[in-house]
């Protein structure tokens, strides 16, 4: 019989079906990095969303058989040390196609528009005290006509396109694959981000892509030029983008992600209090038919590992 463990089962919002096979199901609301080695002894499925696994925990873990990340990212999870043990890695794929692209156009139709600084000014009295019907103090921009560049065109990346051309706007490409869509362009980075009004990332966090938009990239972008990022936070450099915003480098930015989580005292984009940037807490995945369907997902993984055929393998 299985024995199965979620480290984190506070993560995630939704209902978790029992799987279907005979097994023995434990669960914590979350659990620390110290405590993972005791609370997986004798677990032959361990499922964690964002606590880590490492080499040290795994070579404790003789019954290990198979880790259900209940994510896309496998970064907390030592992937290798799995490999080496013959341990099964499965993660969730796609569940999140309606929620993240609604989340970035959220965030792009806040800044464009300059929402946050007019919602403030109405709380401060400064409409009420206008002598005309409106207020016009900051810049509007439409999205139709303008350029977005989406960097990383996977299933997320072309529901972002989808959106964009909804919207009326060009989309520009930069992808390591193959791209037959006749409805973008693709470039190479460094040109996309000097000519696109609105730059999206959704790429994975790893050696390749760690830091890859800096100073130096941030200064090719437009002035007026707004950076999403509901991707992973180490794709920016923090501290340049901070320096970027607030001396006016580029327009905006809006993330949903950052370099560690939950953030720490220090994080520069922490101490940002500027209208032309926006920061949300990991939620862009986050809707309650995302969740849901994340969780149906998860244990779909582990039933099909446990007949033998396992899906979804990192």
């Amino acid at each position: 019989m299985e024995k199965i463990v979620f480290l984190d089962r506070d993560s995630l919002d939704a209902n978790v079906r029992r799987p279907s096979f005979d097994h023995e199901w434990i669960e914590y609301p979350g659990t620390a990095p110290a405590d993972v080695g005791a609370r997986l002894q004798d677990a032959t499925i361990a499922i964690t969303n964002k606590v880590p696994l490492r080499a040290a925990d795994i070579a404790r873990l003789p019954a290990l058989k198979m880790v259900a990340v209940a994510a896309t990212g496998t970064d907390n999870v030592d992937l290798a040390a799995c490999r080496e043990r013959g341990i099964v890695v499965s993660n969730i794929r796609n569940y999140s196609l309606v929620s993240v692209p609604e989340h970035v156009f959220t965030l792009i139709l806040a800044l464009r528009r300059n929402l946050l600084a007019y919602s403030a000014d109405v709380a401060a009295g400064r409409w009420q005290a206008q002598e005309r019907f409106c207020l016009l103090d900051h810049p509007i921009g439409d999205l139709a006509g303008s350029r977005i560049g989406i960097v990383g065109y996977g299933a997320l990346g072309h529901k972002v396109a989808h959106l964009a051309r909804a919207f009326g706007m060009e989309v520009f490409v930069t992808s390591r694959s193959q791209v037959a869509d006749p409805g973008v362009t693709v470039l190479p980075l460094p040109e996309l981000l000097g000519s696109c009004d609105i730059v999206s990332l959704h790429l994975p966090l790893n050696d390749q892509t760690r830091n890859m938009i800096g100073a130096a990239e941030l200064a090719t972008m437009k002035p007026t030029a707004l950076l999403i990022n509901t991707a992973r936070g180490g794709l920016v450099d923090e501290a340049a983008l901070a320096a970027a915003l607030a001396g006016g480098v580029i327009g905006g930015a809006g993330f949903d992600v950052l370099s560690k989580e939950p953030p720490v005292a220090g994080n520069p984009l922490l101490e940002l209090n500027l209208p032309n940037f926006i920061l949300t807490p990991h939620v862009a995945w986050a809707s309650a038919g995302a969740m849901q369907t994340l969780a149906d997902m998860l244990i779909d993984n582990v039933e099909a590992y446990a007949k033998g055929a396992p899906t979804n393998v990192v």
